[in-house]
């Protein structure tokens, strides 16, 4: 286990774990943020790592509520700072995104503005019952910095997108699942292990065949249907001839779970 004073970062088992560590700020993202983030994707995407599943946490009461706004105040004195900083939050968030690796967030409390962008760049969602989604942007005359302008509209819809961004309201857990803006919703006392026994069951599949799916529909979605379609095809006949693959099929005859390579 690696800590800074902002992030904790550790395993269990095959499963990475980043926890952000600024209870006392509600979690709120700065470049020693990020930086923690950077620093533990470098070391669990090595081939050799032994980590096949990435779950992003926090402490305390809520998961994260936005920028830290203290940082960009001092940063407003100086541009080129400044915009290295929205630069190297969106590198971040990108990474999450594009890694080859499955990304969990686990969502307790309040997640806002530039914490619900940093949900949004995980693959898939685990919102405690009495958790509250939303993006206070407007309502301070600032606009999303990382991504959010973007993946919420994707995901919710236009009109639901423009409705969160210039009400700045909150949504409740139950509404944000039927939004698709998370997967899971679960009582809050049982959302770090229900967040971790997914990704341990994510751990036992094959790296190879998760990046790959990860890749086409994460792609796919950022093109026409017919480029994902294509994107598919090629990939298909490469990705049967993987080692995996064999595994898998040896598994099915043999009516036993099947035991991918590290």
């Amino acid at each position: 286990m690696s800590q800074t004073s902002s992030v904790v970062v550790s395993r269990e088992g095959a499963v990475g774990i980043i926890e952000l560590a600024r209870p006392e700020k509600f979690n709120c993202l700065s470049l020693t943020v990020h930086a923690g983030i950077e620093e533990a994707m470098d070391a669990f995407e090595q081939a050799d790592s032994g980590v096949r599943a990435i779950l992003i946490r926090a402490q305390g009461k809520h998961f994260c509520t936005g920028a830290d706004l203290d940082e960009v105040k001092a940063l407003r004195a100086d541009p080129a700072r400044l915009q290295h900083f929205i630069s190297y939050g969106h590198g971040v968030l990108k990474r999450l995104e594009r890694s080859d690796l499955p990304v969990v967030a686990a969502c307790q409390g309040l997640t806002l503005a530039g914490g619900s962008e940093l949900m949004l760049a995980c693959d898939v969602i685990f919102a405690a019952q009495d958790a509250r989604f939303g993006d206070q942007h407007a309502q301070f005359g600032l606009i999303p910095g990382w991504g959010g302008s973007q993946r919420i509209p994707r995901i919710v819809g236009l009109r639901r997108g423009l409705d969160l961004f210039f009400s700045a309201r909150w949504i409740d857990a139950d509404t944000a699942l039927q939004w698709g803006l998370v997967n899971y919703v679960v009582a809050p006392e049982a959302l770090g292990g229900a967040a971790l026994e997914y990704c341990t069951k994510l751990a036992t599949r094959s790296r190879i065949g998760m990046a790959t799916m990860k890749r086409l529909a994460r792609q796919g979605m950022e093109g026409s249907a017919e480029v994902g379609l294509k994107l598919e095809e090629d990939l298909a006949s490469t990705a049967l001839l993987d080692d995996d693959v064999s595994e898998g099929l040896a598994a099915f005859e043999a009516r036993r779970t099947p035991v991918f390579r590290a």
